[in-house]
This record gives C-alpha cells, structure tokens and sequence, in this order.
C-alpha cells in the first residue's frame, strides 16, 4: 500500500488536493481511501457527500473517512484509560481528575496514526492518501511516538510499583471486563501499553520508508505561505520523513487578463520562482485557482487533470535528496547539514547565514534553507564540499 501525505499552512487547499489526488488513484483502477486527521474536517465538503468516522465508500474504487479524535481515542486507548483512572482513583484522586491525568498528550493526535496502522496492516486498499491538519499539528503528529512513550513510561511506573493497590484493582476488572481478545484488561494492561508504542513505532517506520509513504507539502504562491512550507520541510528532514513533491495552489491562470491582476500575476510568479530556488529538484506541481468553487467530483476531477495531467499521483515523484539534517554522535550541539551539489565547483559556491536561514549560491542559482531551532543559536564551524556534497557543520558558540 502507498501512502501519501498532504500537509501545509492552514487554508492552503490540502484538503481539496487530497480528494482530487484519491479521485484520480480511484479512477486509475487502485482501491482508494482518503482519510482527513484535521479536526475542523472539510473532506466531506470537498467531495460533497457526508462522511463519517468510518469509511465509507463515494465511488468506485474510492472511500473516505472524517477520523474523529473522541471516537478513536475510546478504540484504541479507552479500556487502558478507564484502568488507569480506576487506579488513580482509588489512590484518592478525584475520578475527574483521574480521568485528566490519563490523557497522555500527543494520544489524541496517535489514535490517528494507529487507523494508518490497522489500513496496512489489514491490506485492503492499494492507496492511503491523509489530508492532514496544518503543519504545526502534523509535526507534532509525526514526532508522537517519541513524545508521547515519555510521558506514558513514567505515569505507568507510577502504578505498576505499587503491586498492593494494583491487586484489588485487577479484582475489580476481572468480574467479567474483557478485552476484544478476551483477556482481562487488568492483568494486560501492561502488554496492552506496549503493543500500543510498538504499533505507533510500526506507523513511523512506515511513513518514514519512502518506498511506501511520501509527504506532499501543499502552499500558496505566496512568500509567507512559501516561508513556513520551507520550514516543514526542514522538520520533516530531522525526522527522516520522505517529501516527494511539492504542490502549489490557486495560481493565477494565464487567461486572466484583467490589468487589475496584473501584479498579483507578477506577484505569484516572482514567488513560485523562489519555490524552486527553496527546494532545488524536488518535483514542483501546480494547479489554477479555479473561477468555481472547489467540491463535487467533477470540479475535484479537473483540479486533478490540472495538477497531475498524465501522470499517476500514487506513484513516487522523487526519489533523490534535497538535504539531510543529522545530529552526530547524539549530541544536541552538533548537527551536519548535507546539502547536495551535484557537479558544481567549489569556487562556484558561496554561502550566506542569517540566524535563522542559510543561501546557498552555485553560479547564477540559489537555494534558500531555512533552519530550525535547533540549529538557530549555533555556529557553522566548518562547510566542506565532499562527494558531492556540501557538508555544513554546526557547533555551540564559544563561551
């Protein structure tokens, strides 16, 4: 199964990328769902039909889903959550707040991922696509496993040292509560946990293997837009997720030949230029903004013929590096950026940082990368052009 990610600045048009590209997959002959993880859901609109929190199917070849966070959390984490907060609350915690202290934070968003999970593991569709919440959401959604397994590891050591109290608890959940394997949740709680990281650690080798996932980052023809998109990609590289294109929406047709356009037109291409020059060769797809409003099939049809013409949306679009962002040696204050050059000279390159962005110029072209925070309070101690690479190192200031 493919899965492909769309993810940008909110108000871009993910979602209507996303219909149109599990559209165009449906109608190429690839059992297709497209699932929506943003909470102010609008895949239902786009397609406009009524969605819910289970698939259900729109066409041939096509399903859609609306994942609805209260409804995931109580299939995945709910039987785990009422044993914890039965333990906390015989401790003497209010069962309210028993009940606060068991939401583990990033659980919500990992109910999301675990539905990625059960998709592949279950084999039926041919295609994932994710219309997923803006950038900032989504960042936090990839980077789950990591955040979510701290807290979750201290708050059951809490409970799992206290043998004497977890024993009448276990009597209370053996009178009759199973779970969907006919085990005593009590007496499983613990297995149940890890089976839960493990599978969420399942979902990130998953989108992080570029032979099955790819993230598409959806923007605007506009600098702002552009700017955070650039740093998406950059966070995307420290966790090794795999971007393959990059779409940009609503651009100006060249039809419109009304002179009040004229700059706006000027504008947007001054911007989808320095597109290329932030993402150097990955793959760049556009699309028109359309003097219709966006939703219905048809219109998600022509908006998928205008993005991707012949091509099929399901298959990679890149499979080369635009740059890699590694920490060495595990150490917070001091990372390697490798960005590559390909056959340029080293007398053609010429670097220029700022606090937060670095311009690399080869001859006549420019790339723009911007850093993140990690990077930001850094040095550049050395930049060394190997193999192809410029290999830029980052240390923490003298004091």
């Amino acid at each position: 199964m493919r899965v492909i990610v769309h993810t940008g600045k909110g108000g871009v048009g993910k979602t209507s990328i996303s219909a149109a590209t599990a559209l165009r997959c449906a109608e190429l002959g690839l059992k297709t769902i497209v699932v929506s993880t943003d909470t102010a859901h609008s895949l239902g609109d786009a397609l406009d039909v009524e969605v819910g929190p289970e698939p259900m199917q729109i066409a041939e070849n096509l399903w859609a889903q609306e994942i609805d966070t209260r409804y995931s959390m109580q299939k995945y984490w709910g039987r785990i959550q009422e044993y914890l907060g039965a333990f906390f609350n015989r401790e003497g915690i209010a069962k309210v707040n028993a009940a606060e202290v068991t939401i583990i934070p990033g659980l919500e968003e990992g109910a999301q991922l675990l539905w990625i999970s059960e998709y592949f593991q279950a084999g039926e569709y041919d295609v994932l696509i994710v219309d997923a919440a803006p950038t900032a959401e989504t960042i936090r959604l990839l980077s789950l496993p990591d955040v979510t397994r701290w807290w979750v590891e201290r708050l059951m050591r809490i409970a799992r040292g206290l043998d004497s109290v977890i024993r009448p608890v276990q009597r209370f959940f053996n009178r009759g509560k199973k779970n969907d394997l006919g085990i005593d949740i009590a007496e499983n709680a613990w297995d149940q946990v890890q089976l839960l990281f493990d599978t969420l650690d399942g979902v990130r080798d998953l989108l992080t293997n570029p032979e099955h996932a790819s993230i598409r980052l959806v923007t605007n023809a506009e600098r702002m837009v552009i700017r955070e998109t650039q740093r998406t990609y950059t966070y995307l590289n420290l966790y090794d997720y795999a971007t393959d294109a990059i779409l940009v929406n609503r651009v100006f047709p060249d039809e419109i030949r009304d002179p009040f356009f004229d700059t706006w037109k000027q504008r947007q291409a001054k911007n989808i230029e320095f597109v290329g020059e932030a993402f150097g060769s990955l793959p760049l797809l556009k699309a028109p903004l359309f003097g219709e409003e966006m939703g219905g099939l048809e219109m998600l049809r022509r908006l998928a013929d205008e993005l991707y013409g012949e091509r099929n949306p399901a298959e990679r679009l890149f499979d080369g590096v635009v740059h890699k962002l590694e920490r060495l040696d595990n150490d917070e204050a001091s990372w390697l950026l490798r960005v590559p050059i390909g056959f340029a000279r080293k007398e053609e390159l010429d670097l220029f940082r700022s606090r937060d962005e670095i311009t690399l110029s080869v001859g006549p072209y420019r790339r723009n990368i911007v850093l993140p925070d990690e990077l930001q309070e850094l040095e550049i101690t050395s930049a060394k052009f190997e193999d192809k690479f410029l290999n830029i190192h980052f240390e923490q200031r003298a004091s």
